[in-house]
Order: C-alpha cells, then structure tokens, then sequence
C-alpha cells in the first residue's frame, strides 16, 4: 500500500523531535512502531537494544539489536516488568481504544527513573488534519479516521500524572501548534 504524500514527511519532524530524548545504550520499546520500524532504525546505532510492536509490523525488519512483534495493543504488553529504559508512543496514543490500560502497561515495563516519551495532535489539529486527509488527499485518510481523541497539555498531563502516576511532566506544543510532544518519568 502507497504511503500518502505527508506521511513520511511527518515522521521524519517526529523522529528528529524525539531523537535528542534518547539516551545511548538504552533499551526501548516503540509502541506503534509501523511496518518498517522507521525511528528504530534511526536510533539503531545509538541504543543497547530495540523492540518494535505494532499490528502492521513487518516482522521481517532486519537490523542487528532491534526486534519487532506484530502485536494488537488491546491488552497487555508480552514484556517483563521494569525491562525498558524508554518508551516511546509517536503518534499512535490518539488510535488506543483503552488508553488508560495501554498507559498502565508501559509504566510497569518501564525501569524506575525511566521515560515515556509521546506524540500526539492536539486538539488545533483535527480540522486541519481532517482537511488534508479527507480533501486534498494527502495524509492516510485511514489514520485520521481512526483517531479516537485529540489532546490538550492539560488531557496529557492529567491522563499521565495524576491517572497514572508518572512524574517529571515535560510538555510543548509543536508544528504550529498541531502536536504535542511530551516526557514523563516513572518514579524511582
């Protein structure tokens, strides 16, 4: 299946967002990672380890320390407790049906001082998002679609620390506004 027009574009202003929030020779975990585990293979030189999980996945990815798993995020995470150092979410969090259990997961599989590092449209973003799939036809109609929410600094922060109980919230806004980047830590 072709990509739309913006989508690698867009991915590429996530990868370059989140890059700087990795530390070396950790072990992550990409929730959502897409078919070709995209920013796995960016950080694949700089990390110990990667795992990759997302229902489309090509399990097929052939990069030295990074796996993948195809893998609906209905349920529980296939992973040990305390076994990441970080975990990202790159625009994915607004397509989880069960946010609040997903959230839950990935603060039991991060290592006490760990990150969760998000990205996420925010709410600015759905009538311009919504105009670019469904009009000019260049971003996935199918994904914008799919979106079950939008956020605001304020749903992040109340879904992440006081629903969750993650610390350290780090929040900006992003392209203009449409997207939020956000880190949190669990606490050690």
């Amino acid at each position: 299946m072709k990509e739309a027009f913006l989508e690698p574009i867009l991915r590429r202003f996530r990868i370059s967002r989140v890059i700087a929030h990795i530390p070396k020779s950790s072990v992550i975990l990409d929730i959502g990672c897409g078919r070709k585990a995209a920013f796995l293979q960016a950080v694949s030189p700089y990390i110990k380890e990667g795992f990759g999980v997302d229902f489309k996945v090509d399990e097929n990815v052939q990069i030295p320390n990074v796996r993948t798993l195809q893998l609906r995020l209905e349920s529980n995470l296939p992973f040990a407790d305390c076994s990441f150092d970080v975990v990202t979410m790159l625009a994915v969090l607004e397509h989880i049906e069960k946010e609040e259990q997903i959230l839950s997961e990935i603060h039991r599989v991060l290592v006490p001082g760990g990150k969760l590092i998000i990205t996420v449209p925010s709410v600015w973003a759905q009538p311009v998002l919504e105009f670019l799939a469904y009009k000019l036809k260049i971003v996935s109609e199918a994904e914008i679609r799919d979106h079950k929410r939008y956020y605001t600094r304020e749903k992040l922060q109340k879904i992440l620390v006081r629903t969750i109980g993650f610390t350290e919230f780090k929040h900006r806004y992003f392209q203009l506004w449409m997207n939020n980047f956000c880190t949190v830590t669990k606490s050690k």
